[in-house]
């Protein structure tokens, strides 16, 4: 469902980046899910008629390196795929996003807070109450085979107006009616 996401994303990103066609997407190739999160962006961006641009980080001594070229290759906007590595730099990233005045999505709200524009993705607190409703069934004697495999269901957009503000972005109202917290 992850993949799925980055999709919708690339469409949120559409509603505030006018005349969007030339995205970058920041993705570790050494996560097995950033391949599959890729290829949907792929997808997506051929439906919106966008182009992107992979821009791989496989280290976090390559993220300015990543950065440089995303420049290089006039990307407008980038989107940051979720990873472990790329969440730790998330105040790095979140720089070098504002010092290329790129406008940036990301998967998770720890970016925002560092100082991201935007993120759109699984609500993580959500996921560990139903993960604490596993680990009780569990002690209770459920067997975890027995158990069914959920999907997320709550999903939230989170937007920092302080850091659209600083690349000169107006944010649509509607898309600020739509966000679950707005970071003054």
């Amino acid at each position: 469902m992850v993949a799925d996401l980055v999709g919708k994303q690339l469409q949120i990103l559409n509603e505030i980046v006018p005349r969007l066609f030339r995205g970058a997407i920041l993705w570790n190739p050494s996560n097995p899910s950033n391949g599959p999160q890729l290829a949907h962006a792929q997808e997506a961006a051929r439906t919106l008629g966008m182009q992107v641009l992979p821009i791989d980080a496989r280290a976090s001594d390559a993220i300015e390196v990543a950065f440089a070229t995303m420049s290089r290759e006039n990307a407008q906007a980038v989107i940051v795929l979720v990873d472990s590595m790329l969440v730790a730099d998330r105040v790095r990233i979140a720089a070098l996003a504002a010092r290329g005045r790129l406008p940036a999505m990301y998967g998770l709200t720890e970016h925002v807070r560092a100082g991201g524009l935007m993120a759109y993705g699984v609500n993580v607190a959500d996921l560990y109450r139903r993960a604490a409703t596993y680990v009780d069934k569990i002690l209770r004697g459920a067997r975890p085979a027995d158990l069914p495999v959920e999907q997320p269901t709550t999903f939230e957009l989170v937007i920092n107006r302080k850091t659209a503000t600083a690349l000169g972005l107006a944010i649509p109202l509607p898309l600020l009616q739509r966000a679950e917290q707005v970071i003054e």
